[in-house]
């Protein structure tokens, strides 16, 4: 199918109606009401092979509610800490903003003997976090503190993760949702919102624009009503008619700027969204037409239903669901039967969404659902041309193989692409490492822009031909670097000249490699499995001429420590034959580092490593 025909298919109801028909909704459902029940700020309980763990609103409200003025509706950054991966240096835009209520309630907890049990608790084990209301919003946060945790260390990490909330307020401004985006992390956020509840619609509203006496009767009354499930009827906050009109049609207003304007919020939905009515469920996973929907979805048949029945009573909406579509649906057209498959899966979207085929936000949805399918489309259509790439580019990366085995013997391939001459073979092995390089930072900034699919870094293809790629090509960018002295301008390689895509294919290839053992080598590697290895024997053998050089014990400790560092882990790649022959060629790099601290060691009259402690 060609990118400028129309699709043939609208999944996105299919997908929302089978998520809801699965038993991980009703039991994160469950939690949150086991949750709400109990006097603690989470509950945790395994069923079958997942832990659930479910953030109580009742608890996180009694805090939130008691904030009266327009403070709940504020944001607060976040700078390296807890969320360390989210935030990086080089970032220059807009810095990454929480909902500081939520944030201040999960630091808080975060700091609690009962959180650090959790954490023990969940290791290794495919977890579910969820809440509603705002128990939604530490839900979330807990997602992604163990996903920033995982980032570092996989010794406390869960092995699998899944947040799903029910009517929670929005976490963040926009950085915080290209943050996610930028670390493959939308998928593992699941939020529900019914069609007409106003918490999570609730921040897009700006602070001190709505009585705050009214925000905090709102939230102590929903508090009650999670807390007494069976009095709700004589503990919800009772609205006139009027009232009910009012703040219907004044939220109304701020989503639609919110999804109309540039800089109409500062709060962004991020992750999966299911939009949830009487009629079905629709699964939507793109942040601009989830903020367009949210305000659709609301404004039909705005102020027609009560501000409590919508926020508090979601497990009964599951069920309403789950029997819609036990039932056979048939379309009531007014004028002819649909035009295609794809008319007639809108139709039924529209329906799940709570919309009227002759509601004025009828048209609209049908274009935010179009636009949602073009944009699920794309990535899939750039990695099948991204595919059509690299198989022009591996012509380049084969003449690099045959170059380096016809590298000299004697000096091996580094050295020799080092020491080159103005030859042709050289230029064009140079010309066709800026080629690939070119390949490949472009993947990297399609895979940034969010413009590849989700799970691109998790496929073979790519992981392995970026692996091949790194330990093929980086010795010769480190060649490079060494031969026209940007080490003396700039620093050594590692620290300062190594490029962005190979700190990125490393982390692939860790994540992909997380589960594997290593297997003995009978023979040399055909690439030196560290594509870094050629830096640090550059960096050591400076060491040595320092050591030659210096006159200070305690520096000459320290560089011989460094020394022997490297001298023990060059030895282990080797015995294990995790390097290229290449490396023990007689005039290479390393050959001579060897010999030369070798020298030194005599020279500095220790025989064994463990006379460098008494230099």
């Amino acid at each position: 199918m060609r990118e400028e025909e129309g699709p043939m298919f609208e999944t996105s109801h299919v997908l929302g109606g089978l998520l809801v028909s699965t038993p991980i909704l009703p039991c994160a459902w469950k939690q949150c009401m086991l949750a709400n029940s109990t006097n603690t700020a989470f509950f945790v309980q395994q069923v079958d092979d997942v832990v659930y763990v479910g953030f109580s609103a009742v608890q996180a409200m009694s805090s939130v509610a008691g904030v009266p003025d327009g403070r709940f509706f504020s944001t607060m950054p976040v700078g390296h800490g807890l969320f360390s991966p989210l935030v990086r240096e080089e970032d220059d835009g807009e810095p990454l903003l929480f909902h500081a209520s939520s944030l201040h309630l999960f630091m808080a907890l975060c700091n609690s003997p009962q959180f650090q049990m959790l954490a023990n608790e969940v290791q290794n084990k495919a977890v579910i976090f969820t809440g509603h209301s705002v128990g939604g919003s530490l839900a979330s946060l807990a997602a992604l503190y163990f996903l920033c945790l995982a980032s570092y260390s996989n010794s406390l990490a869960p092995a699998s993760l899944l947040c799903v909330t029910f009517g929670s307020p929005l976490l963040g401004n926009e950085a915080l949702a290209l943050a996610i985006l930028r670390e493959r992390w939308g998928d593992k956020f699941c939020h529900l919102v019914a069609q007409h509840d106003i918490m999570p619609r609730l921040l897009f509203c700006p602070p001190n624009s709505i009585d705050p006496q009214l925000v905090a009767h709102m939230l102590q009354s929903w508090q009650l009503a999670m807390r007494y499930p069976h009095l709700v009827k004589n503990t919800i906050m009772q609205f006139s008619d009027e009232e009910k009109e009012g703040l219907f049609q004044f939220v109304a207003m701020h989503v639609d700027k919110a999804a109309t304007e540039t800089h109409g919020s500062l709060y962004k939905p991020f992750g999966s969204y299911v939009m949830c009515s009487k009629e079905g469920a629709v699964y939507v996973d793109n942040s601009d037409v989830v903020l367009r929907l949210l305000y659709l979805t609301f404004a039909a048949g705005c102020g027609n239903h009560s501000v409590e029945d919508e926020h508090l009573f979601y497990g009964d909406l599951l069920l309403t669901i789950t029997q819609q579509l036990l039932v056979k649906k048939q379309f009531f057209i007014q004028e002819e039967a649909p035009k295609s498959y794809y008319s007639a899966g809108v139709q039924q979207a529209l329906g799940a969404l709570g919309i009227g085929f002759q509601d004025m936000e009828a048209v609209e949805a049908q274009e935010c659902l179009r636009i949602s399918k073009r944009m699920w489309q794309n990535p899939n259509l750039k990695c099948a041309n991204l595919a059509i790439k690299l198989a022009k580019v591996t012509p380049c990366r084969a003449q690099i193989e045959w170059y380096k085995a016809s590298c000299d013997d004697d000096m091996g391939y580094y050295d020799t692409y080092k020491q080159r001459k103005a030859s042709k073979r050289e230029f064009k092995v140079n010309i066709n490492r800026i080629k690939l390089a070119q390949f490949w930072n472009e993947v990297i900034n399609m895979l940034q822009d969010n413009l590849l699919p989700s799970d691109f870094d998790k496929k073979g293809k790519w992981v392995n031909a970026s692996q091949f790629y790194m330990l093929l090509v980086e010795p010769l960018d480190i060649a490079e670097y060494y031969k026209t002295g940007m080490h003396k301008r700039k620093g050594h390689y590692i620290s300062h000249g190594r490029e962005r895509r190979y700190q990125v294919f490393d982390k692939w290839w860790k994540t992909r490699n997380k589960y594997t053992v290593d297997t003995k080598r009978s023979k040399y590697a055909g690439l030196t499995q560290d594509s870094c290895f050629w830096a640090k024997v550059e960096e050591a053998r400076e060491w040595v001429e320092e050591v030659k050089r210096g006159r200070d014990a305690t520096g000459l400790t320290d560089l011989c420590q460094k020394l022997i560092s490297f001298e023990f882990y060059a030895k282990e790649l080797i015995s294990r034959k995790e390097v290229s022959i290449d490396v023990l060629a007689p005039r290479s790099s390393y050959t001579l580092w060897n010999a030369e601290w070798n020298s030194l060691k005599a020279e500095l009259g220790f025989k064994s490593n463990l006379d460098i402690g008494f230099l």
